[in-house]
């Protein structure tokens, strides 16, 4: 165990690197080239200043040591211990005010070793500031220690010379038993951790983003730790190889240690009370309050950790909020919300616009015999009130469960679907397409929500927030043809006709005949999935044939809203030449790369530059994010294309004039039908007399919700249908 052990007096400021990792340079050689020198230099006191100093109870080990600017008040400067080479900005009688806090310039009551100030900084009762940085115009009150290490690696997964490989700090997401590690590093966005995370069969490719990430930074020791300009740090406990940047607050905070701040005047980060950060990376513009916890994480730009919340072994993508609760080991992409305090959320891969319910327990070890294994959630997971999910298990996108104990591993693969445990009849039971059916008001607000709620300046992770995009239409292709063949099952087993050996396309045709032009028959079937849960009860499907063209209304709307904004935007684009250039690639695989939708050639060309050493850098990765996201509304046309060609493949094998319009018009009625639906989702809510029960009256009503015609979505909702349907009849 470490020991206390005495040292002679100077060893308090001598010997920050060891001499064995000098190599040529001096120990304050990494530290000049990170200050900003000021624009007259520095000097040295004068022997009147020294003295005034001194009367003032200040003492320093060697006056020589300490240099200032022409502009240096002694008045400022009492009642301090320096310690080794410590430079000093400007200094006047001036005050600083921060909200309600004002104090003076200048320096008292504090204890400094080997650091620089900049100028109109006001540090007051630090007891003990050791090897920092502190830029101009800081504000550093009442602090116990603060102080950097010649190791320092501020967050980031690499080493330092002469450091044994078992203190690199890994982690381990998506699951809880290893596996997955990942390295965290200063600028780190969901893609990477996803690219990193997902392909480990790809030996070269960990290999080469290992190699990346530690060459990224200088292994050698000794840079000082640094506390950007117009900081606010007052009444914490300790701050400890800790890289903050430019205006961030932080206010009685327990403990930063090995941690990246990132901050900056336009994107400012807060830290408050009682907050413990260890081995971890914060994103621009985070709020991080009330006894947060987070050990070993990246949390990506505009998050929110608050009230108790811990964070552990996790990635936290843009723009989300985790309050109260408890996250373990899961790779979590941007716009997730978990802000109840008995959530629990473990060994996961959500993939954003992820909302956890109070009580939703998922992916705990406590019901199973198993200790490790992975959820996987795409876009729009959302669990209900006190659902417990058990390892391992996969959703589609918009998958809702409703309040239960699932008993079994789960393969849900119907998008927008409504999974429920029926205990009574001991069976599953999913109904696809449920959000489309039952709560378009939801559905239809999704994108605009998320998109308002993304406030971040500098958007560095890219990301898709329309609900109705490639990855969620590709399930949604893939569902239609999965009712297809359970329809057909369903009939074949009625008729006493079926045979395992009938084919998968036999089975398709004869499903989409039936849900196609015999509803009559289609409505009257007990469908049942496969595949979807591991165990021997049933697996109800409920209301396969509405589900299955609410599938195809979805896919048409999708087709022609981009096809049709396309031609409206380029108004000298011919439909007939568009639709031949579109039909030239289509893209089937779609993969949701940390937020940002991109096909899966290109991510495995991505692999491939990675490993050949065409792309040597991070920077390198992200502008090739960058180039994918640009070519992006292409690819997105080209499948809205291909999803229309599926719809209707078996009356043209491209799209013409004639059937475009027909597409067209079904269009503004889909469109109609998403402004009723969102109009009738809403006014359950004024209808539903048990909530009724709790006004006086109407009027009481009226002045607590407000009339239903002047809900804001649904105002804005019919805006844009009155928009599509000329747009729709424009292209006609």
């Amino acid at each position: 165990m470490d020991r206390v052990t005495i040292l002679s007096y100077d060893r308090i400021y001598k010997n920050f690197i060891e001499d064995k990792y000098l190599h040529n340079y001096d120990e304050y050689y990494f530290r000049n080239q990170q200050v900003k020198h000021p624009e007259g230099g520095w000097r040295h006191l004068r022997s009147d200043e020294v003295e005034r100093l001194v009367k003032n109870a200040n003492t320093a080990t060697n006056w020589d040591d300490i240099w200032v600017t022409d502009e240096f008040d002694t008045t400022m400067v009492m009642n301090n211990r320096f310690f080794g080479m410590v430079r000093i900005g400007r200094i006047r009688n001036e005050i600083l005010q921060y909200h309600d806090l004002r104090v003076p310039v200048g320096i008292t009551g504090s204890s400094i070793v080997s650091c620089d100030i900049g100028d109109d900084a006001a540090i007051h009762d630090v007891h003990y500031m050791a090897n920092y940085i502190i830029g101009d115009r800081c504000i550093l009150f009442n602090i116990q220690e603060l102080s950097t290490t010649d190791h320092s690696k501020f967050g980031n997964g690499i080493l330092k010379e002469g450091e044994p490989e078992d203190v690199r700090v890994w982690l381990e997401v998506m699951n809880e038993g290893g596996g997955r590690g990942i390295l965290p590093f200063d600028g780190m966005i969901t893609s990477d951790a996803y690219l990193w995370a997902k392909y480990r069969d790809d030996k070269k490719l960990q290999d080469r983003l290992f190699e990346i990430t530690q060459n990224s930074f200088d292994n050698r020791r000794g840079y000082y730790g640094t506390i950007g300009e117009g900081c606010v740090i007052k009444n914490c406990w300790i701050l400890k190889d800790a890289k903050i940047g430019p205006c961030a607050y932080i206010k009685g905070a327990s403990k930063l240690k090995n941690v990246t701040i990132n901050s900056s005047e336009e994107e400012p980060t807060q830290i408050g009370e009682g907050v413990i950060l260890v081995n971890g990376i914060t994103g621009y513009g985070c709020r991080i309050f009330y006894s947060v916890v987070g050990t070993r994480f990246v949390l990506g730009d505009n998050c929110n950790l608050k009230y108790g919340a811990r964070l552990i072994y996790s990635v936290l993508g843009d723009n989300s909020t985790i309050s109260c609760c408890e996250v373990l080991n899961n790779l979590i992409f941007p716009s997730h919300e978990q802000h109840h305090n008995n959530s629990f959320l473990i060994s996961a891969c959500v993939m954003g616009q992820s909302n956890m319910a109070a009580g939703a327990t998922i992916g705990s070890n406590h019901n199973s015999r198993a200790t490790d294994g992975e959820i996987v959630a795409s876009r729009g997971f959302w669990p209900g009130l006190c659902s417990s999910v058990k390892h391992s298990s996969k959703f589609a996108s918009f998958t809702l469960l409703s309040k239960a104990d699932y008993p079994n591993e789960l393969n849900i693969m119907l998008p927008f679907s409504l999974v429920s445990n029926n205990t009574a009849d001991d069976e599953l039971q999913v109904m696809p397409a449920y959000w489309w059916m039952y709560n378009m008001y939801a559905i239809a607000r999704n994108t605009s929500k998320y998109q308002k709620r993304d406030k971040r300046k500098r958007r560095i992770q890219h990301i898709e927030f329309e609900t109705f995009a490639p990855d969620t239409m590709e399930e949604a292709i893939e569902a239609r043809k999965l009712l297809e063949i359970w329809t057909a099952k369903a009939l074949l087993r009625s008729e006493n006709r079926y045979d395992e050996s009938i084919s998968r396309d036999e089975l398709i045709n004869t499903g989409r005949q039936l849900l196609n032009h015999d509803p009559e028959t289609a409505k009257k079937l007990e469908v049942f999935g496969e595949g979807m849960e591991h165990g021997k009860r049933r697996v109800r499907i409920l209301k396969p044939y509405e589900s299955y063209h609410a599938y195809g209304d979805m896919l048409l709307y999708y087709g022609a809203k981009n096809i049709a904004l396309y031609l409206d935007a380029h108004p000298k684009e011919q439909f007939e030449t568009l639709c031949e250039k579109l039909r030239r690639k289509e893209q089937r695989e779609w993969i949701n790369l940390g937020g940002q939708l991109v096909t899966g050639d290109d991510v495995e060309k991505l692999r491939r530059d990675i490993n050949k050493g065409v792309l040597n850098s991070w920077e390198d990765i992200h502008q090739r994010y960058n180039e994918m996201w640009e070519q992006y509304p292409v690819e997105k046309l080209r499948h809205a294309f291909s999803s229309l060609r599926f719809l209707y493949l078996d009356r043209a094998d491209t799209l013409t004039p004639a059937l475009w319009k027909e597409i067209l018009e079904k269009a503004c009625q889909v469109q109609q039908f998403i402004c009723d639906q969102v109009y009738i989702s809403r006014k359950k809510d004024y209808d539903n007399p048990f909530r009724n029960a709790t006004f006086r009256n109407e009027e009481e009503k009226i002045a607590v919700i407000g009339e239903l015609d002047e809900v804001s979505f649904v105002k804005q909702i019919r805006e844009e249908t009155e928009k599509m349907i000329q747009l729709f009849k424009n292209n006609m």
